[in-house]
């Protein structure tokens, strides 16, 4: 797998570097690299011998970034997403998930709001400034992202921030209207494959998986190592029409919710004569239009508390129960 950045990014962080500013939001779908942008232009930010293209790579800055250990940069995410990007968590946030008094945060929790806005007034260790990196952004709550606004308005020192979000809609407002805001660039479909070739995926199933992540990259190569496999995606269309509850076997409530609502969009766009794009024509049943559009609006119900299932097992077979009935009703 190759670390080097996609050049798509390296496009925008050159321009990003390009210009003055104390707090971006790299906003756009999921899947654009907004993590890796934001990570990156800190990255440059701190460098000890940054270049227009970026950091070098090779200081000691650098490196403390890549080992996570960085003094001048404050990492603010949901607690399951560090745990899952590999940065670490703060010594007593650490020792009550580790003692079972609590589970993981899935939003931004304000008390590490509160400690990040208190690193934006402490002095620069390393001289070069202070950066924070918030991903995603629209996982604070109304009241994180209210403490956050003084400090963005007004940014102590020579503290800079990133915001990167893949749901940017749901920022408030006043967040938005304190940063220069960054709309992420979709790349073409041959700079897309060709970079997911570089990761070492196969050229047939490079084509096959960025179609299922709708041309979103990063959500594709997502999409193989979070072990789904192409065969699973091309069959289940038929396998929900058949109410075949197998095929959605180990997958998590949200994997599940997002794949039907792929499908429905799909079969929608085909019964209106639009081309589908996350799946192969060949692989759609004909359905009702009104029946689409009702299963439409049930998949968004489920979406909105998908992160809380009563029974997940459950709610497989009610997803699947749905999918059936949408399927099978009269085109």
């Amino acid at each position: 797998m190759s670390d080097a950045l996609a050049p798509w990014l390296q496009q925008q962080l050159s321009a990003l570097l390009a210009q003055r500013g104390h707090a971006w939001l790299l906003h756009g779908p999921s899947g654009l690299g907004q993590y890796r942008l934001g990570l990156e232009l800190v990255r440059a930010w701190l460098c000890e011998t940054p270049t227009p293209q970026g950091a070098c790579g090779q200081c000691g800055s650098c490196h403390a970034i890549e080992v996570r250990t960085h003094a001048d940069l404050c990492v603010l995410m949901p607690e399951t997403v560090m745990m899952a990007l590999g940065w670490p968590l703060g010594e007593k946030a650490q020792a009550d998930i580790d003692d079972k008094k609590r589970k993981p945060s899935k939003e931004i929790r304000v008390d590490a709001m509160r400690d990040t806005v208190e690193f934006s007034q402490r002095t620069s260790a390393r001289g070069r400034g202070k950066a924070v990196l918030v991903y995603p952004a629209e996982r604070m709550n109304n009241v994180t992202a209210n403490a956050l606004l003084k400090t963005l308005e007004e940014p102590p020192g020579d503290a800079r921030f990133v915001l990167a979000s893949e749901a940017a809609h749901q920022l408030l407002p006043t967040i938005h209207s304190r940063c220069l805001g960054h709309t992420m660039l979709w790349p073409d479909e041959a700079s897309a494959l060709a970079w997911l070739q570089q990761q070492g995926v196969g050229a047939a199933d490079a084509a096959a998986v960025l179609r299922a992540a709708g041309g979103r990259p990063d959500d594709a190569l997502q999409f193989l190592q979070s072990g789904l496999d192409l065969k699973t995606w091309s069959l289940l269309p038929r396998a929900m029409a058949r109410g075949d509850a197998s095929a959605l076997a180990g997958w998590a409530p949200a994997q599940a919710v997002d794949a039907l609502q792929k499908l429905c969009h799909d079969l929608l766009a085909g019964s209106v004569g639009g081309a589908p794009r996350y799946f192969n024509p060949a692989d759609l049943p004909m359905a009702s239009t009104a029946a689409l559009a009702r299963w439409s609006r049930e998949l968004a119900r489920t979406a909105r508390t998908v992160e809380h299932p009563f029974n997940a097992g459950l709610m497989l077979e009610a997803l699947v129960s749905q999918a059936r009935n949408a399927l099978n009703s009269k085109a």
